[in-house]
């Protein structure tokens, strides 16, 4: 009877995260914040960190299809059973990422790589439609006032060329659910004549380190004894724009034992 009853929690289970995995879709007055995240692999130990990869992807727009305000700042918080190890790993510093292109970038810092993506933004001159610009993003293990961060390298070169660099500042927290936290805040784009419509990241790295195998992100799922399965909030992202609104979208999935 026992072994039924947990094939019916794993099933339920199953079909429960199915059901999460799309992502969130959050609102405030007209505007639209799209957050969405998985990890691979699904399964995991239940009793020790294991390597993960990570995938977030946001998207901001309008109901009505005005020009949504511009993107401020980003925190993005994460399960406190992920772990994130950066020792022997590789730094960069932001001064060698300023004014590159995505090549030269990796040429200066690609030891210190920790993903990579895609973001999308519009351009609105006077007299003119929006048009889209479209580029690559590489993450970069960093340091900012001391303390762990990510390097974040913005290059678009369609149909304009521009290099940002953001530095998410990376902070941990001793209680509640979220046990990291990435911060950054976002320059204003070509003098408040753009907007960030959306960004797409993917996390996750394996090195070396005094002989033994290390993993930039790792986690564990952190079930019950005799439960297959545990389902958690995996992630939190808030969105703060420039007319003083905030956007915040939560969301949960589902992990398995292995």
């Amino acid at each position: 009877m026992k072994r039924f009853t947990l094939i019916g929690m794993l099933v339920a289970l199953v079909l429960f995260g199915a059901a999460i995995a799309r992502g969130e879709i959050s609102k405030n007055e007209n505007l639209l914040v799209s957050f969405n995240g998985r990890f691979l692999p699904h399964a995991l130990p239940r009793n020790r960190d294991a390597p993960v990869t990570i995938s977030l992807n946001g998207e901001v727009k309008t109901t009505d299809g005005t020009r949504p305000p511009q993107l401020r700042r980003i925190s993005i918080a994460v399960n406190r059973y992920g772990r994130l190890f950066t020792k022997g790993l590789p730094i960069c510093r932001a001064g060698l990422l300023e004014s590159t292109d995505a090549q030269i970038a990796l040429a200066r810092c690609g030891g210190a790589l920790v993903g990579h993506g895609h973001f999308g933004a519009h351009l609105e001159f006077p007299n003119t439609a929006p048009f889209p610009v479209e580029g690559t993003t590489l993450a970069f293990n960093g340091r900012a006032h001391g303390r762990p961060a990510i390097l974040l390298h913005i290059h678009g070169s369609n149909p304009v060329e521009v290099t940002v660099v953001l530095t998410f500042e990376i902070r941990h927290r001793p209680q509640g659910k979220f046990g990291t936290v990435f911060t950054t805040k976002i320059p204003r784009i070509a003098a408040d004549l753009g907007y960030v419509s959306n960004i797409s990241l993917e996390f996750g790295r394996k090195y070396r380190y005094q002989g033994k195998q290390q993993s930039f992100l790792s986690a564990r799922c952190a079930a019950p004894e005799g439960f297959p399965g545990a389902l958690f909030s995996f992630a939190r992202g808030t969105f703060f724009f420039a007319d003083g609104r905030q956007v915040t979208s939560t969301l949960a999935r589902d992990c398995l034992v292995r």
